[in-house]
């Protein structure tokens, strides 16, 4: 027969008790450390998740410390990216350029040293010229004066040609003393013989400027051609550089893209546990009456759920970094693929295109005037 009525001594149980009013007790819970190990004795048979908290921090440490030593070479890797850009750039102002515009220097100041030069020749040449023209009519006037004379020498008393000429008698205002005829003659002498030795010291003083600069321009070239060459093996060098720091930046991508995917995993695995834990507290949380009691497995529980929410909260915080290094990496791989093909196109320039013209440079005798 069921029992309806039932008469009580004293006063029910309050249903719930306040927080204020329970025992504040800690709770020696055995653990279990073996390979297969549970939530804690307090929970035997309600399994929620596969490690404990010192088991997780001891399986996650090296994890954690992969992604922050993955971090700080990604961060390391850009550093020495951009000394090594910068390296680069210093390396194209060295003595390439600066034995280039000493070469184009050289050029101008040669070509001006000609001009002048040519400006002196072409001067000489005239005065050379004038008193050519002054010795050939000097001469062309005493080959007709001493045929003129010749012709007199022949005339006698009985010479058919003679007749008279009562005028002749008389001395040209015009005429020449002996003394003029002396002297302008021998001005004439001198001043050829003095342009001629004007125009002697003047070749000679050609063949040394055109040796001279010959020499000059063949020795700065060899120097240019020396420099293009060290130029060429520092962009090689260079090139070189870049394509190590470039597998390596591939590599540290690849490492961080697998250390993402192992930490987005990781955030997987522990949804589960947190699931199965939170599901736990839910459903605990209906026990009816006095039985909604915090006993040692809702402290555990508690203790489990705050322990795997700090987890995912270091996790996605790692997450993030480990991205944000991927992304930095990226732009590093990036920065070098551009470095690497301007590097290969200057190395193109100086040695397919420069160095093929500079091979046609002139010799030294062509370029003393010789061929």
């Amino acid at each position: 027969m069921a029992q309806t009525d039932v008469l009580l001594t004293k006063e029910p149980a309050p249903q719930t008790v306040p927080a204020c009013e329970l025992p504040r007790k800690l709770y020696d819970v055995a653990r279990n450390t073996g390979a297969h190990t549970s939530s804690g004795l307090a929970t035997a048979g309600f399994r929620s998740a596969k490690y404990l908290a010192d088991e997780w921090f001891q399986n996650c440490y090296a994890r954690y410390h992969q992604a922050f030593a993955d971090r700080d070479q990604s961060e390391q890797q850009r550093h020495e990216s951009h000394q090594l850009a910068a390296e680069t750039e210093a390396l194209a102002r060295r003595s390439q350029e600066d034995s280039t515009r000493k070469e184009a220097e050289l050029i101008r100041n040669i070509q001006e040293l000609l001009k002048r030069t040519i400006t002196q020749a072409v001067n000489q040449i005239r005065l050379n010229r004038e008193h050519k023209e002054t010795c050939e009519m000097d001469w062309s006037d005493k080959v007709e004066a001493y045929n003129i004379d010749q012709t007199c020498a022949l005339y006698h008393n009985q010479s058919t040609e003679v007749q008279f000429h009562p005028h002749s008698a008389k001395f040209e205002e015009s005429a020449s003393t002996h003394e003029t005829w002396a002297g302008f003659t021998q001005d004439n002498l001198h001043r050829a013989e003095r342009e001629r030795l004007a125009s002697a010291n003047l070749r000679v003083l050609v063949d040394c400027i055109l040796r001279d600069t010959a020499e000059d321009l063949r020795l700065q070239c060899d120097a240019v051609n020396l420099a293009f060459e060290r130029r060429c093996e520092e962009l090689e060098d260079a090139r070189h550089k870049l394509e190590n720091h470039l597998h390596k930046t591939l590599r540290e991508i690849t490492d961080q893209e697998h250390n993402i995917a192992m930490l987005k995993q990781a955030i997987k695995d522990k949804e589960a546990p947190l699931k199965v834990a939170q599901t736990r507290l839910y459903q605990r949380s209906h026990r009816p009456n006095v039985e909604l009691c915090r006993d040692a497995a809702q402290f555990r529980l508690v203790s489990e759920v705050e322990e795997l929410n700090t987890s995912l909260a270091a996790l996605k915080e790692k997450l993030l970094e480990a991205e944000q290094s991927l992304r930095n990496l990226e732009d590093t791989r990036m920065h070098l693929e551009k470095d690497l093909a301007v590097k290969t196109n200057s190395l193109f320039i100086d040695r397919q295109k420069c160095m093929a013209h500079r091979a046609r440079y002139p010799t030294v005798l062509q370029l003393a005037g010789y061929q």
